[in-house]
């Protein structure tokens, strides 16, 4: 008996002992699995990845910009077809579960020790998640391990609904879509809610080789697996064989879907840096925000259009002269003359075949389309329209080769002493030249600046004929301050900032610049109506509406231009060759810019709200002689009428 009972009882000690070594060993291994694992409760203030959406003034989506292409969607916003053909295909046991399927766990070791390799997953959509959220794709046994753990701690910490939430919002689904309401737009330009049977199941197919069954880039491949999908439907008795006969049936995208964002491709770049600096790269691709600018598509469109017939029956012309294979280029940019937001911007022809920005990052000769510049600060120094300036030959000591520097009129031909108004409307560049020397170089660069032309300019007399660089979206910005009462406003393309809940991140707040007294900004726009009405800008009068501007024409015809403006609207174009060769004899500011101008300034009527521009208080306009600055009847000749501060006009006849 005392044997016996010894034997007992060391027997309950062995099995004790060795109850208590199991239990430690898998409590430890336990703990080894678990003390590197993420924290399910940071979930609760998990944000996905989500795309930020730009759009225009005027609503429209233009780009998308994203690490991992996504926009979140709550469960309500997910077909009841989708949750049902996810299900059938990658979890059926998912309402029943606790997080893992031992029927299937065993059923893919055996399949998978048959084969010597991992063939078959046995993942629930919970494991998926939580693969997807926290782990690698690596395929090991401590992975699969881990995966399992996280899929009960999330099962005891979230709804059956919730989690398919999180896992359709998260899944990739291919071609750069994660989440379901992405790919829906992708693959069928409408959003997750709407779609229908068969476009559920198609999604549904996906997540299991994404990239094999995109129906982008194999549709037939992608039409067999949502086809078998929805035979899975079929023999689980969620659908009826007439939804199954009609579903199969249906092509697997939509040809009318709408198209991918890629509008103002050239406006889109031009903001990205700007973004950039407000919110930080990382919330702008990750962040899921909404930017509004101030872009108008409608605008967008017609200017795209406008550069494009230009150049094209440029190109024509190029092809009949000297250059057989020319291919020219163009840049338009519009502004908002009260606001300083950008309306419209076409850097090229072809975005995808040269991203170069040649409205905002292209600085070329502007030409007489600087001559503005200079008669602004001749007016603002106290001249006049009726003051009179020299057109003579003329010579200046120290040109860059050591010789005398001899400015030519683009006619070769002088007509002695004139107006300020007729040296601006016929381009005169004599008369420019004698200006910038009575005002002094460094000064006409000074008041460049103040007018918003940043980039450096050389202060020497050439820059009377536009003999230094600058960009399109400057000069125009430049141009912008004469209607806008000698306002500068800086251009800029983003009106505001919107987070995922839609408040406010950012909200623009251009920087207003007094730079011209109003009385002086008016003269200015007079002037440059005048090159309209009677100068080398002739051909904008068809328009009908009060509009002013200058042409400009660089060395050998290289470079074409035309920047003016409307009462709401200052706009630019520039035509010229990327490697600076000639576009052509007579190819002027006026013949291979203009007309593209006036094509896109057609559309901007419905912008103005008025169809004149402002004219203060103590300022008349009288009949002048163009010539010598003298009082003129109507009628005489050819006398033009001319704006003035009240006590400064022409009163000898």
């Amino acid at each position: 008996m005392g044997n016996r009972r010894f034997w007992r009882i060391r027997s309950v000690i062995l099995i004790t002992v060795f109850i208590g070594l199991l239990s430690g060993a898998t409590a430890g291994a336990f703990f080894a699995f678990t003390r590197d694992l993420p924290q399910i409760r940071e979930l609760e203030n998990f944000e996905p990845s989500a795309a930020t959406r730009i759009y225009s003034a005027d609503q429209v989506l233009l780009a998308e910009l994203f690490l991992e292409k996504r926009t979140p969607v709550s469960i309500d916003q997910i077909p009841m077809d989708l949750k049902s053909a996810l299900i059938v295909t990658e979890d059926r046991q998912f309402y029943t579960h606790s997080g893992i399927d031992l029927k299937g766990i065993l059923r893919a070791v055996i399949k998978d020790i048959m084969a010597g390799q991992f063939v078959e997953g046995a993942s629930t959509i919970t494991q998926q998640l939580a693969k997807t959220l926290f782990l690698s794709q690596e395929k090991t046994i401590i992975r699969k391990i881990k995966e399992a753990i996280l899929a009960v701690q999330l099962e005891r910490r979230y709804t059956k609904d919730e989690l398919l939430t999180l896992y359709l919002n998260q899944i990739y689904f291919g071609s750069g879509a994660y989440g379901v309401e992405s790919a829906a737009q992708l693959f069928f330009g409408k959003p997750a809610a709407e779609m229908d049977l068969a476009q559920c199941a198609l999604i549904a197919g996906l997540p299991k080789a994404p990239s094999r069954y995109t129906p982008l880039i194999n549709p037939d491949l992608a039409e067999k697996r949502r086809n078998l999908v929805l035979r899975l439907m079929l023999n689980q008795g969620l659908i009826t064989d007439v939804k199954y006969q009609l579903a199969t049936r249906q092509p697997v995208m939509n040809t009318s879907r709408a198209a991918a964002p890629g509008s103002a491709p050239y406006f889109v770049q031009y903001i990205k840096p700007a973004l950039e600096a407000a919110i930080g790269p990382s919330l702008l691709y990750k962040g899921g925000l909404t930017v509004h600018t101030t872009l108008s598509q409608r605008l967008q469109q017609t200017a795209e259009a406008a550069v494009e017939d230009g150049l094209v029956r440029l190109q024509q012309r190029m092809r009949s002269t000297i250059k057989p294979k020319a291919s020219p280029q163009g840049a338009l940019v519009a502004i908002d003359i009260r606001t300083g937001g950008i309306l419209a911007m076409v850097g090229g022809r072809h975005f995808s075949e040269n991203a170069f920005n040649r409205a905002a990052d292209a600085r070329r000769q502007p030409g007489s389309v600087f001559k503005p510049v200079i008669y602004a600060l001749a007016i603002a120094r106290g001249f006049t329209q009726a003051s009179l300036v020299l057109d003579a030959p003329v010579a200046f000591k120290g040109g860059s080769n050591g010789d005398d520097w001899l400015p030519e009129n683009f006619s070769k031909q002088y007509q002695g002493e004139m107006t300020l108004r007729k040296a601006m409307t016929h381009s005169k560049n004599i008369p420019a030249v004698r200006l910038v020397e009575k005002l002094g170089p460094s000064a006409v660069v000074q008041f460049a600046h103040k007018l918003g032309i940043d980039s450096p300019l050389s202060p020497n007399l050439s820059i009377a004929l536009g003999a230094t660089n600058s960009t399109l979206l400057e000069i125009t910005a430049a141009f912008a301050v004469f209607p806008n009462g000698g306002n500068h406003i800086s251009p800029h393309g983003i009106s505001e900032i919107l987070d995922r809940e839609n408040v406010s991140l950012w909200r623009a707040r251009p920087a207003i610049r007094p730079v011209m007294t109003e009385a002086e900004a008016a003269i200015m726009v007079d002037m440059l109506q005048g090159v309209v009405e009677e100068g080398t800008g002739k051909q904008a009068r068809r328009l009908n509406l009060p509009v002013g501007g200058k042409t400009g024409t660089t060395n050998d015809f290289k470079d074409a231009l035309f920047v003016g403006f409307s009462p709401a609207v200052a706009a630019g174009v520039w035509v010229g060759m990327d490697d600076s060769s000639p576009l052509g004899n007579e190819e002027t500011g006026a013949r291979a810019a203009l007309p593209l101008w006036i094509d896109f300034m057609k559309a901007t009527r419905p912008e103005s709200t008025t169809l004149y521009f402002d004219i203060p208080d103590n300022m008349r306009s009288v009949w002048m002689d163009p010539v010598t600055g003298r009082s003129a009847e109507d009628g005489d000749g050819d006398a033009v009428k001319a704006l003035f501060v009240s006590g400064t006009e022409p009163k000898q006849k």
